[in-house]
């Protein structure tokens, strides 16, 4: 793809060689069967391609080698993102779950004893993760949570409802939000623990190439071990949602890239009036309005990535990276499957399986509009998130 700002140049060396290596095995071990993965809602294999994954480094890659992770940084997570969802959504989901919303947590707010047991096995893809947070109830405020955690002796007794939750069905573990006497609390909860369930969510019309299920607490016990010690209060979890945040503000223009290619690609073979239709001034400002808007995300990013990496990266910086990108993708889809005309709505083509499964990035991680009401209160210093009835 045309670099006229030569934003590639903008990464380390490191994450340009990881990128070439990520590119060559998602193109050989997953393109091939990412359709039919999203038309029979039949999620790949991840147990077979997670330890391939993990051998290149596209797990966790911004966890420091000495605590299990593969030593990498920002922009090789972001570059892995990217990569990922431009074949599809889901792939990106299960890394950016995995590494930001499993691992993470594990990192910052565990014990000894459980980064060493899950950050090296999760890096090498030996093990999966999921996140419990979303409810039935409660979304976009999750500080509405209803999953309660009450202290018995030796350990915690857990009852609730998550929803919507990637991996669920396959996780060896769940990481899962809860409130307590003292507040909100994370909770590590290992598959066969008594009184956990899961459940699988089919008929969906975006993601269906992703494990998306259900996770069930009816009493479950878990050992006093099981808590993330240093988990306290709402910005626990919310801190772990930043780091996907910025993985999707990444993964985003893969898909936004994925459309433009495939835009511009049949524009320029498909002729109509005796000529390409590339050469029409209508469709050049259409490849062109993509064109600028994925040049401006890359920059956003590559800044970001950087920010990220020094430890300077406000939430509310992420936020706006993963607004801009995630709109950007969500317009590039729609553009591309007009310019496609009939065929944009064939399968075979990527702009409307990016268009379905965008909707949903569009909608999780923090809805758009309260992307906009966090930018609106870093702008003005006044919250507009709740009112009273």
């Amino acid at each position: 793809m045309l670099d006229l700002y030569q934003t590639e140049g903008l990464l380390p060396e490191s994450s340009r060689i990881l990128r070439h290596s990520v590119r060559e095995f998602l193109e050989k071990e997953v393109r091939p069967n990412i359709l039919e993965a999203f038309h029979t809602e039949t999620p790949p294999d991840m147990r077979a391609l997670a330890p391939k994954m993990g051998a290149l480094g596209m797990l966790g890659a911004f966890i420091p080698e000495e605590d299990g992770g593969p030593g990498g940084n920002y922009c090789d997570y972001g570059v892995v993102c990217q990569e990922a969802e431009r074949l599809d959504s889901s792939l990106r989901s299960f890394i950016a779950v995995v590494s930001a919303l499993v691992m993470y947590p594990i990192w910052r707010f565990g014990s000894e004893a459980q980064k060493r047991r899950w950050l090296p096995t999760l890096a090498k893809g030996e093990a999966i993760g999921c996140f419990g947070l979303t409810e039935p109830n409660a979304g976009s405020d999750p500080a509405s949570m209803e999953t309660r955690a009450r202290k018995v002796q030796a350990g915690w007794v857990l009852k609730g409802r998550k929803q919507w939750i990637s991996e669920a069905s396959i996780a060896d573990f769940a990481i899962v939000w809860a409130k307590t006497e003292e507040g909100i609390r994370g909770f590590l909860i290992e598959r066969g623990t008594e009184g956990f369930e899961t459940s699988t969510i089919t008929k969906k019309g975006s993601m269906r190439a992703s494990d998306v299920g259900e996770l069930i607490l009816e009493d479950a016990f878990v050992p006093d071990e099981a808590l993330l010690l240093k988990s306290s209060g709402l910005k626990t979890p919310l801190s772990c949602l930043t780091q996907a945040r910025f993985g999707i503000a990444w993964g985003a223009l893969g898909a936004a890239e994925d459309c433009f290619e495939a835009a511009l690609n049949y524009a320029k073979d498909r002729k109509q009036f005796g000529a390409p239709i590339a050469s029409y001034q209508l469709v050049q400002k259409k490849l062109v309005d993509m064109f600028i808007g994925i040049t401006q995300g890359k920059l956003l990013v590559a800044r970001l990535a950087r920010l990220m990496q020094e430890g300077k990266a406000s939430f509310q910086a992420v936020s706006l990276a993963k607004k801009v990108n995630v709109a950007l993708a969500r317009e590039c889809a729609a553009i591309s499957r007009e310019l496609l005309g009939a065929n944009g709505i064939a399968l075979e083509y990527p702009p409307i399986r990016h268009m379905m499964n965008i909707e949903s990035v569009y909608t999780y991680e923090g809805t758009d509009d309260m992307h906009t009401l966090i930018l609106g209160e870093a702008l003005t210093g006044i919250g507009a998130f709740a009112k009273e009835a």
